[in-house]
């Protein structure tokens, strides 16, 4: 008995850790759709940073997991709590200001049904964020599910796992 639990006690302890980790620190999420298209790809797999969040605070601009509904979407945040959001002319002020987003796509054929895209100026809530698609034309977000709640935020998108070509941090 004892030959047996001084060989596979190494085995059940790796596969704990594993499992802990998993489910705390660390796991894969797979992208859905073409809502942040061309910063990430439906079918993009990636990790996602679980414990970040308990000793960080959410930055603008992070790349979040949300829990929705069912399921787990991946958006983009753009405003923190207390923040002014207004999106008029295609164009982000924040607090008033202008905010240049490099990362957003929009396709040309798009361009005008997105130029008719407002948001008018909405505060957003403590212990909220606003979050939005880098595809806007084609993403379900902020503008449809509303303010985002702190504890509905999963964690992190940091790095892109699979395909290899696509391999590296995002942001």
């Amino acid at each position: 008995m004892k030959r047996y639990i001084k060989e596979y006690l190494p085995y059940a302890v790796l596969i704990i850790l594993i499992i802990l980790v998993k489910v705390f620190v660390m796991t894969p999420v797979r992208v859905r759709g073409v809502s942040m298209n061309n910063t990430l790809k439906d079918k993009d797999i990636m990790l996602l940073d679980k414990i970040s969040y308990r000793f960080n605070e959410i930055k603008r601009f992070d790349i979040v997991v949300i829990r929705w509904s069912d399921e787990e979407i991946i958006k983009r945040v753009i405003g923190l709590p207390g923040d002014e959001i207004q999106y008029k002319d295609n164009k982000l002020y924040v607090n008033g200001r202008l905010v240049e987003e490099n990362f957003k796509k929009i396709e040309a054929a798009e361009l005008e049904e997105y130029n008719t895209l407002t948001i008018g100026n909405k505060k957003v809530p403590k212990d909220c964020y606003f979050v939005l698609g880098d595809n806007r034309p084609r993403s379900a977000d902020s503008r449809i599910i509303g303010f985002v709640k702190k504890k509905d935020i999963v964690g992190k998108a940091v790095f892109t796992i699979f395909p290899f070509n696509r391999w590296g941090a995002k942001n």
